[in-house]
């Protein structure tokens, strides 16, 4: 048995010899070319294949111009036409998929909707952007291999372009594990959150199933209806979505699962129509029914096909429950397609294929034709951050609200120094002009450019404030140098000292907070030297108390010097004893511990685990160690709760801060975490010249979480911090 028997053993011999001829000639074509992990890069078009084939229901045809592409995307001299062998359909198809692996995202930049009609506008056959989904698929599974820059490039396209055209196909099971790999990458620690909680709820979920179908289960069997039952939870995303939408915890999401009824029953469709609404009735016979929240999509079945009965009901205990109805055949469109239709007995494949394709075609030509089904499902773009290009496609993140002079910096310093503005989109603009996801840009530069105190109005970059400050203190201390010189030639002539004490009265009158300011004033003419003596004279009697030394001067000085790589403030470490806040139902004698390496503070979501040792470890839902701890000891978690008043107030945390290398940076972290119900435990701080940031690692005690998110916003919003992490 080859690798195409293996691989395809539903073709027929006809297919199998087609997939087989067009493997040999991708498998010649890209013979010693490697992926990202060091395996041949016939794997890539392999899985593609197999995704076409198991989970969309493509037929040998596609297969083969999976195949085929790849071998003459990279060796266009590649003969794929003699001999007969390939027809002009898959010929067309190969194509299509040619020109559209030639789109770069700077052509289009990204912007969705001219994407998605510049690949209608390639895809003669609409097979084509199908089998793009599946090629985009198998890259998502595959992130790992790739390097960082070309995996957040692969992660926002995946966002914006493919999840929302997999959704508007009807391929719901390709666009839910696009989405949970993005949220993966995206938010790990939310997503870690989420399926850890979805974990410990499980059983749960199960229990509410078994009472839920129970008073039914008589009729069913007495009606002579066949059916599974099954649940279907939603994905972390799609939880998470609803959570940052409503505003609301992981527990005020109402619809997590869905309990499906799926009826065994002939494809006729007068049968299972019928079969579907008995159902409905039993189920509504027996539960109180919310007829606001009733979704009928078997009589009015959605543009892309899906068919099914969606009802949410309340149980005895008054817990709200979505109910699903449907037959098999329906339940295998929602899942992978109307392609899934071709399966069928009795139904000609080619005949229910076209049909597919046709609505796959209208709905790519009409994006918002009918009822908007989609749009409120739609992933969003990162708020936090935008993806821009240079005019040579390399890709460039950076904060939202950056500006063409952040862009410049970034590129680098010298670039960023001597920018006079840019071009976007092939647009002049100026160095102020905000960027937006998407956008190529290309930086204008001057000699004869110097940073002004104004560039550190519109900047949001930590890199472009650094250096344009460190510029800007450069010509400050030059400036200053020459003032200084000035003034004391006039002094001279004058025949006049000047003292500290009437220096710092000077400098009070004239309101400069620092020597260097005040000389590099007289240096650049904004203090006029000629006025300066008559000044020194009335201010010479100035008391002492008046008077303001040097000191900000020297603490700049200090900051910036060797000992500023690293300050520790240690306090006194808070013994665990106080911390025995939680309540465990069915385990007594044993202590509570909070888990080291999560630090659980009041108020989180946590769980207990019984360790042989320390009696229960109190561990946070999205720690690093749920998943593990959770799948290998299940019978050692425990539920447990906070009391309703915590034994203490003194909870230990730790914050990783990542902030410009900005003296002002550590003081006001500092004053900022003393403004709330927080005290610092230890306070580290390593500098990293190579990205002109600090790395501060802060431990704290607080009372509550709520305390600490109000520390972690605060933090969040300073202008000189970029990153604020709960380790």
């Amino acid at each position: 048995m080859d690798r195409v028997d293996e691989m395809f053993p539903s073709f027929d011999e006809r297919g199998k010899e087609l997939v087989r001829a067009a493997y040999s000639i991708a498998e010649t074509a890209l013979e010693g070319q490697t992926r990202g992990n060091g395996k041949p890069f016939i794997e890539h078009p392999a899985g593609v294949a197999k995704i076409a084939a198991d989970e969309i229901g493509l037929p040998a045809e596609c297969i083969a111009a999976v195949f085929l592409h790849e071998a003459t995307r990279f060796h266009p001299e590649t003969d794929i036409t003699s001999g007969g062998k390939f027809g002009k359909d898959i010929l067309t198809i190969v194509d299509g998929l040619n020109k559209i692996s030639t789109i770069k995202p700077k052509d289009t930049r990204l912007e969705a909707e001219n994407y998605k009609k510049l690949i209608v506008s390639y895809s003669k056959d609409p097979r084509v952007t199908v089998l793009k989904l599946a090629d985009r698929l198998e890259v998502m599974r595959s992130l790992d291999m790739f390097p960082k820059l070309s995996r957040e490039r692969k992660i926002l396209e995946t966002l914006m372009l493919y999840i929302p055209l997999a959704h508007q196909l009807g391929l719901y099971n390709m666009k839910s594990e696009m989405e949970d790999t993005y949220f993966r990458y995206a938010e790990p620690e939310q997503y870690r959150a989420i399926t850890n909680k979805l974990k410990a709820t499980e059983k749960d979920r199960q229990a509410l199933m078994t009472q839920f179908i129970e008073p039914l289960k008589h009729k069913l069997s007495d009606a002579g209806i066949q059916y599974k039952l099954k649940i279907r939870t939603k994905t972390a995303y799609s939880i998470w979505r609803k959570m940052v939408k409503q505003k609301v915890p992981f527990e005020g999401v109402f619809d997590v699962f869905a309990i499906r009824f799926i009826i065994d029953c002939e494809t006729d469709r007068e049968t299972e129509h019928a079969l579907c609404w008995k159902v409905f009735s039993y189920v509504t016979e027996e539960y109180e029914s919310d007829t606001k929240r009733l979704r009928d999509w078997i009589s009015n079945p959605k543009p892309n096909g899906y068919e099914s009965l969606h009802i949410t009901v309340k149980n005895s205990d008054n817990v709200y429950l979505e109910v699903q109805i449907r037959t098999k055949r329906m339940d295998d469109i929602a899942e992978s397609g109307l392609a899934s239709h071709w399966s069928y007995k009795g139904i000609k494949h080619e005949a229910t294929l076209d049909n597919w394709l046709t609505s796959v075609r209208y709905a790519l030509e009409h994006p918002h034709s009918g009822e908007n089904y989609y749009e409120d499902d739609l992933p969003e773009p990162p708020s936090k951050e935008i993806f821009v290009f240079t005019p040579t496609g390399e890709l460039r993140k950076l904060p939202a609200g950056a500006t063409v002079l952040d862009f410049a910096f970034d590129i680098h310093s010298n670039l960023g120094i001597k920018c006079s503005g840019g071009k976007v989109n092939g647009k002049a603009v100026p160095i102020k002009e905000k960027l937006a996801t998407g956008d190529v840009v290309e930086i204008m530069s001057s000699k004869n450019q110097k940073p002004s105190q104004d560039w550190l109005n519109f900047v949001v970059t930590s890199k472009a404030r650094t250096k344009i400050k460190q510029k800007l203190s450069e010509a400050e201390f030059q400036k200053a140098a020459e003032g200084k010189e000035l003034l004391g030639r006039r002094l001279k002539n004058w025949k006049m000292e000047v003292d500290d004490e009437t220096l710092a009265a000077l400098m009070k009158k004239l309101q400069y907070k620092n020597v260097n300011a005040f000389y590099a004033a007289i240096g650049d003419g904004t203090v006029d030297i000629g006025n300066l003596k008559d000044i020194i004279q009335s201010v010479t009697g100035v008391k002492p108390a008046e008077q303001t030394s040097g000191a900000p001067e020297a603490d700049a000085a200090s900051q910036s010097g060797p000992g500023a790589e690293k300050k520790t403030w240690d306090g006194k470490a808070v013994s665990s004893d106080d911390i025995l806040v939680l309540s465990a139902k069915n385990v007594k004698h044993l202590d509570y511990k909070m888990a080291k390496c999560c630090n659980p503070v009041y108020g989180d979501d946590v769980f207990g685990f019984v360790s042989i040792k320390d009696g229960i470890k109190i561990h946070r839902i999205s720690c690093p160690n749920a998943a593990r701890l959770m799948e290998m000891y299940p019978y050692r978690i425990q539920k447990v709760k906070w009391s309703d008043t915590p034994a203490t107030s003194s909870f230990q945390t730790t914050l990783r801060i990542i902030a410009a290398l900005e003296p002002s940076v550590i003081n006001e972290v500092i004053d900022v975490i003393n403004t709330f119900k927080a005290s610092i435990r230890s306070f580290n701080v390593n500098e990293n010249g190579k990205n002109s940031t600090y790395d501060i690692s802060v431990k704290l005690s607080i009372p509550s979480n709520l305390e600490l998110d109000k520390v972690l916003s605060q933090l969040r919003i300073r202008r000189g911090v970029i990153k604020v992490t709960r380790t």
